[in-house]
């Protein structure tokens, strides 16, 4: 598997699906967009995944960037057909990039929270073994607004009702971090933009103590993003085996 990753910021990495990967003897390349570098050829991968970053995906003007990025993820999904993840801001990109709509949020959604699947997120085998709702980590003040058409709204809560989504196949889009370890509250604190979205959430009292609110939880996040993991590659296996016959 050769997986490819466009990042927006060097904290915002894939995290504990790194350790996945690596388990499995697969090597991942970044393209870490934010500081200039240029995105590969497609053509070389066989999985894009997608992280969060502090940008907005109007942001053109500021980040011209985001437009190239958006244009290879069109052509990612529906000119190769290959298997997508985006993750936050990926989420919202996948969106953007296929014709849906992405705005600000009221609030920011920051912390603890829990996420519950839709009709069609319950039939869906990536979130195979899930139940019916979870407990999620949250960081974004933007969301999904409408999705593209022929995308399906996978999860949902009161905050975000477009919590996940996957438009064919295989382009899945998550707003909440799975990838999430013990060091990404410390990590993402110390970014100026982070920081005021999680006390704006949360309040400075709260805000001050998310990293002991997560610890707890790091083992039970860990396992989801295992479990997610492996039905993502069970999915994209069957779809290989799929186009190969």
């Amino acid at each position: 598997m050769r997986i490819l990753t466009f990042q927006h910021l060097s904290v915002e990495h894939p995290g504990t699906l790194r350790d996945f990967w690596r388990a499995r003897g697969w090597n991942y390349q970044a393209a870490e967009l934010d500081e200039g570098q240029p995105i590969p050829t497609l053509d070389d991968f066989d999985l894009l995944v997608v992280m969060g970053g502090p940008q907005d995906v109007w942001q053109e003007d500021v980040y011209p960037w985001l437009k190239a990025e958006k244009a290879a993820i069109r052509r990612w999904v529906l000119d190769l057909g290959r298997p997508y993840l985006g993750i936050c801001l990926g989420h919202q990109l996948l969106a953007e990039a296929l014709g849906g709509r992405v705005g600000s949020m009221k609030k920011p959604e920051v912390g603890l929270t829990n996420v519950e699947f839709t009709s069609d997120g319950l039939k869906d085998p990536l979130f195979s073994g899930l139940g019916r709702q979870m407990q999620t980590f949250q960081w974004h003040g933007a969301e999904v607004s409408e999705l593209p058409a022929g995308a399906v709204t996978l999860a949902k809560n009161a905050a975000c009702a477009i919590q996940g989504l996957r438009w064919g196949k295989h382009a899945y889009g998550l707003q909440f971090h799975v990838e999430i370890t013990p060091e990404t509250v410390a990590e993402w604190e110390a970014v100026p933009a982070y920081k005021r979205s999680l006390e704006a959430a949360l309040g400075q009292k709260e805000a001050a103590g998310l990293t002991e609110a997560v610890a707890p939880r790091l083992s039970a996040f860990r396992s989801v993003a295992h479990r997610i993991n492996d039905n993502f590659l069970t999915i994209i296996a069957d779809g290989f085996v799929a186009n190969s016959a």
